[in-house]
């Protein structure tokens, strides 16, 4: 599956209604209907009280909160989010009570609808103004974390609203992405590769799993598989068809398959959702080509993959994705562009996502060239990456603390003028020396995963709030 357009699921949302008595509850009706038509119109399913069940559909009273935990709970493992809406003050206990019962463990975005100057009688007056900040006290109470709407107030018809919801589904996809995450370690981390050293028990402590594949497996598999193997031919196809081959011998081609064969059986074997694979220079001078193509063909189907056993950029890859539902990449902080402070070029050799490229062919790979030969190579995906918005983030474990720290933001890859070979862009980045300064500083990697979207926020958002990781916006 080619992934050039952005692809996620339908998504579904628990809805809960505040409402308070001695306010308005026609507004809660109408609030709710409209709360409904937005999310629907959005292309979301939601899970709500009927009128049926409570006042108008509306949670106030402790039983009301009980029978919205129940229909809840009863949808939990289709719901991927909760949106609470106050279309006036709403009662700040019951709304925390729905969540502490319903144990969803999934984002909560608090939206409150604007009062009209001309509507401020005792008749129409929301006071969701306020009622936002009370809800928000309990749910800190209750030790529950939520997300806010940009807008303190902001109607649910609104363009503002459209935004927030946006961000808020990009959210939820993170989170639901990173809760159970399994990630294949295929080979060991290279000798020359200190920087990608990660703990796994950390990752572990946040939910995070890793399987470990040896490459010994991966070659004696690779050498048992037959070249008529339905696997192997099924892949050849795939790979002719996913990239130009023009030139590349067709026993390379066939080796390349075949990894890709025994690679895809092992991730479904183990239910590995993602890969860090170990390429320098093991497989190159063991089997004779380089994994870049099949890597990229998985980023390119959302399974994203990063070479030199870099779990943590893989990891990165795999939240950008999520949160945008396109491609990712992992690139290298490369080189300056000339004197430009706020541009660099960003680089791998190259196993990027076809997404990425004005143009790909295959090609033999000119680094390891020099080392092992030429023949033992072929395999990359070579081409000058698009213009377009760009996110970048990275994760790291820190084992003096014992946490997960990260760091992301936003620029755009540009059309300037760059002769090199590999997959190679160039970004351009608000204050990017700043940014340098912080990863050298901090003791970052000079890896950096990037997708073609503007989710920065999303992943700060879903990483502080719902997983606690310590993270630097850059430009926020």
């Amino acid at each position: 599956m080619s992934t050039s357009s952005k692809t996620t699921g339908k998504m579904t949302m628990g809805l809960i209604v505040g409402n308070r008595g001695f306010f308005p509850d026609h507004l809660a009706k109408t609030g709710r209907e409209e709360m409904m038509r937005v999310l629907q119109d959005a292309g979301i399913d939601v899970v709500v009280l009927g009128p049926e069940q409570s006042k108008h559909g509306a949670v106030e009273t402790h039983e009301e909160a009980k029978r919205c935990a129940e229909l809840f709970k009863s949808q939990g493992g289709k719901i991927d989010g909760v949106v609470v809406t106050l279309p006036n003050f709403g009662d700040e206990r019951a709304i925390a009570d729905t969540l502490r019962l319903a144990r969803l463990d999934v984002p909560v975005l608090i939206q409150a609808t604007p009062d009209a100057p001309s509507h401020m009688t005792i008749a129409h007056r929301r006071d969701s103004f306020c009622g936002k900040m009370s809800a928000c006290n309990n749910l800190k109470q209750y030790g529950i974390p939520y997300s806010l709407t940009k807008l303190h107030t902001v109607a649910p018809s609104s363009a503002e609203f459209k935004a927030d919801l946006e961000w808020f589904a990009g959210v939820c996809r993170v989170v639901k992405g990173l809760r159970n995450l399994r990630i294949g370690a295929i080979g060991a981390r290279p000798a020359a590769f200190n920087t990608v050293r990660y703990s796994e028990k950390i990752l572990e402590h946040n939910g995070i799993s890793v399987e470990t594949l040896d490459l010994s497996e991966v070659m004696g598999r690779i050498s048992r598989m037959k070249d008529d193997d339905p696997a192997a031919v099924g892949k050849l196809n795939a790979i002719q068809k996913y990239v130009s081959t023009s030139g590349i011998p067709q026993q390379a081609l066939l080796k390349m398959a075949k990894l890709g064969a025994v690679v895809d059986d092992w991730m479904r074997a183990a239910d590995v959702k993602i890969s860090a694979v170990q390429c320098w220079t093991s497989l190159e001078e063991n089997l004779g080509v380089v994994p870049c193509t099949i890597m990229s063909m998985m980023s390119d189907s959302l399974l994203s993959s990063a070479c030199e056993v870099d779990v943590c950029g893989v990891l990165g890859m795999h939240v950008l994705a999520l949160a945008s539902g396109t491609p990712s990449a992992l690139l290298d902080w490369n080189n300056n562009y000339g004197t430009d402070p706020n541009k660099a070029v960003c680089f791998h050799c190259s196993n990027l996502p076809k997404h990425f490229f004005r143009d790909v062919t295959m090609d033999f790979q000119a680094i390891i060239a020099g080392t092992v030969g030429k023949d033992n190579t072929f395999g990359t995906c070579v081409g000058r990456v698009k213009s377009g918005p760009m996110s970048f983030a990275r994760f790291s474990t820190d084992d003096l603390t014992g946490k997960i720290r990260g760091y992301s933001g936003g620029g755009k890859f540009t059309d300037d003028p760059l002769e090199t070979f590999g997959g190679a862009g160039v970004v351009e980045i608000p204050e990017m020396q700043k940014l340098l300064r912080y990863i050298c500083e901090n003791g970052f990697e000079h890896h950096v995963a990037a997708n073609f979207s503007t989710v920065a926020p999303v992943v700060h958002e879903a990483a502080t709030n719902y997983f606690g990781w310590e993270m630097y916006a850059h430009g926020a």
